[in-house]
C-alpha cells in the first residue's frame, strides 16, 4: 500500500524551531516565515519536493527584507525618475533615517523638557541654505505645499502685506500656467478642491501685466505664478515676472516645482527659490525629492507672517511630515552633495572609462546619448553622456531590445535600461561606481554567458574597492 504523502511532510513546529528559521524570523516576522513553510509543505504534498529538501526550499523562499520593494539600478540616464522613487538619498540622509527610527527629540527641548518647534533642525537648515527666506515650513509633498498656500491665502488675511487688504477665496493665475502634473492630476482641480476660486487671465501663450491688473482687486487673496516645469512653450509667447506681479498688492505665490534652492548653471532656465524671493515672492513652494535631492516633501519658504499663517492653518496638520522625513531632509541640506546634484553635473568624460569597461565585458558598443533631469524638471535640457548599446540578435539571448530590457528589469538586481532608436541602452550616469560589478553581472545574465566576458581587471578592481569602502562606511 502506497504511503500517504501527507505523512512525509515535516511538522510545522519542527521547521519553525530550526535555528536558521528562528534567525530569519527576527528579521522578517512570523507571518512571512509561516507562509514560506506552508508553501514548502504544499510542494512536498504534491510530490514536487522531496521531504529532506524542505528546509532548503523554505530558506530560499524567504525575502531579503520584510518589504516588497526591490532595489533598482537606474541605467536610464534620467536623474530624477519618478517611477523608481525620484531622488536617491545621500549616505548622510540614509544614516539620519536610521538615527531617527527610534525615539528622537523631534518636538521636544531636552534642556527644559518642554514641547519645542517641530523639526527645528530641518527648518533652520533650509533658512541657512536660502537666507532670503524669513521662515520655512515643510509638508508632505510639493502639491500639498501649493494647496496649503493657495487655500490659506485665498480666504484669509496675512497681517501686514503691503496694500493687500485680505482675500475672499480668489487666486489669480495665468491660463498658460494651468498645468497637469503626474498621473493625470491637474493643478487647477487640485486647488479648487478646497473651495478656492481661480480667476484665469491671459491666454495659453501670452499673458500681460495688464491682464493681472484688470483681474486684481477686492476679494483677490493671492496671485499664483506656476513654473511649467514639465513642458515648454516656444514662439509667440509672453509672461509676467514675479517682480512686476509683486507690485500689484496681493501676495505672490511662486510655485517653482522642482526644488532648486539656488541658481545652477547647468540648468539656466530653471527657477530657484532664492531668486524668486529676491524678486518679491511672498511664499515659494517646491518639492524636496527632485532637484534638491532629498526625501519626498513639500517646502514653503517666505515671509514670516505668511509662513506662520500657513503653519497655523488647520489643513497643515493633515500635511505634517514625520520624523524620518525631517531627519533625511536636514541631512540632505547640511551633508555632502546629494547624488542628484552629482549625477546632473557629470560630464561624459567623467564616466567614460567605466562605460568602455562595461561595453568590453558584455560585447556592447559605446554610443553618445542625452541624459535628462527628469521628475518634471528642466524640460528640454539635455545632459550629454555615454551609454552601452547592448548586443541583440541571433548570438544574444534576447533578439529584440525590448526583450533585453525586460530581462534586465526582472533580473537580480533589477536594472532599468532604456530602449531608444532600436537599441537597449545602459547609461552609467546614475549608477554609483561601487555597483559596477553587480550591474555587469546583471547584464551578463540577461545576455547569456555566450555573449559576454569578464569585466576588465582595472574596472573590476576599482568597483571592488568601492564596494569595500561603502561597506566600511555603513
Amino acid at each position: 500500500m502506497e504511503e500517504d504523502p501527507r505523512r512525509r511532510v515535516p511538522r510545522t513546529d519542527l521547521l519553525l524551531r530550526d535555528p536558521r528559521v528562528e534567525a530569519a524570523s527576527d528579521r522578517l516576522g512570523p507571518t512571512m516565515i509561516k507562509d514560506a513553510v506552508r508553501r514548502a509543505q504544499s510542494r512536498v504534498r504534491s510530490g514536487e519536493l522531496a521531504p529532506e529538501m524542505i528546509m532548503d526550499a523554505v530558506l530560499a523562499d524567504l525575502p531579503g527584507l520584510a518589504c516588497s520593494l526591490r532595489r533598482v539600478l537606474n541605467a536610464t540616464g534620467v536623474v530624477v525618475h519618478t517611477n523608481i522613487g525620484r531622488a536617491p538619498l545621500s549616505a548622510a540622509a540614509r544614516e539620519a533615517l536610521l538615527a531617527a527610527s527610534g525615539y528622537v527629540d523631534v518636538e521636544m527641548d531636552l534642556a527644559t523638557g518642554q514641547r519645542a518647534r517641530r523639526g527645528a533642525g530641518a527648518l533652520d537648515a533650509l533658512l541657512e541654505r536660502v537666507p532670503e527666506a524669513e521662515a520655512a515650513l515643510v509638508v508632505n509633498n510639493g502639491a500639498a505645499a501649493l494647496l496649503l498656500a493657495t487655500t490659506a491665502l485665498a480666504s484669509a488675511g496675512a497681517g501686514d502685506a503691503g496694500a493687500w487688504a485680505g482675500g475672499s477665496g480668489v487666486v489669480v493665475v495665468s491660463r498658460g500656467e494651468m498645468v497637469e502634473i503626474g498621473d493625470g492630476f491637474r493643478l487647477p482641480e487640485l486647488i479648487e478642491s478646497t473651495g478656492v476660486r481661480l480667476r484665469e487671465v491671459g491666454t495659453t501663450n501670452r499673458t500681460h501685466l495688464r491682464d493681472y491688473q484688470e483681474a486684481t482687486g477686492p476679494g483677490v487673496g493671492a496671485i499664483l505664478k506656476v513654473h511649467p516645469s514639465n513642458f515648454r512653450v516656444e514662439g509667440f509667447t509672453s509672461e509676467v515676472g514675479i517682480e512686476d506681479l509683486a507690485g500689484l498688492g496681493p501676495p505672490v505665490i511662486a510655485d517653482i516645482g522642482s526644488g532648486l534652492l539656488t541658481h545652477d548653471a547647468v540648468l539656466p532656465g530653471e527657477p530657484d527659490a532664492a531668486t524668486a524671493l529676491r524678486q518679491g515672492a511672498a511664499v515659494v513652494t517646491c518639492s524636496g525629492d527632485k532637484l534638491l535631492g532629498g526625501p519626498q516633501a513639500g517646502i514653503l519658504l517666505g515671509k514670516h507672517e505668511i509662513i506662520e499663517k500657513l503653519r497655523r492653518h488647520p489643513m497643515q496638520r493633515a500635511m505634517r511630515v514625520d520624523k524620518l522625513t525631517l531627519a533625511a531632509l536636514e541631512a540632505t541640506l547640511r551633508g555632502p552633495e546629494p547624488p542628484v546634484t552629482r549625477f546632473r553635473h557629470l560630464r561624459a568624460e567623467d564616466y567614460a572609462e567605466r562605460t568602455h569597461a562595461l561595453a568590453e565585458a558584455v560585447g556592447g558598443r559605446v554610443v553618445a546619448v542625452a541624459g535628462r533631469v527628469g521628475g518634471g524638471g528642466a524640460p528640454g535640457v539635455e545632459l550629454p553622456g555615454l551609454a552601452v548599446a547592448l548586443p541583440t540578435g541571433q548570438k544574444a539571448r534576447a533578439s529584440k531590445p525590448e526583450q533585453l530590457a525586460h530581462a534586465l528589469r526582472t533580473g537580480d538586481p533589477a536594472v532599468l535600461a532604456r530602449v531608444e532608436d532600436g537599441q537597449c541602452l545602459v547609461d552609467l550616469r546614475c549608477i554609483e561606481p561601487d555597483h559596477d560589478l553587480s550591474l555587469c553581472a546583471a547584464v551578463q545574465a540577461a545576455l547569456g554567458d555566450s555573449a559576454v566576458q569578464a569585466l576588465p581587471r582595472s574596472a573590476a578592481a576599482e568597483a571592488a574597492e568601492g564596494d569595500s569602502a561603502a561597506e566600511t562606511a555603513r
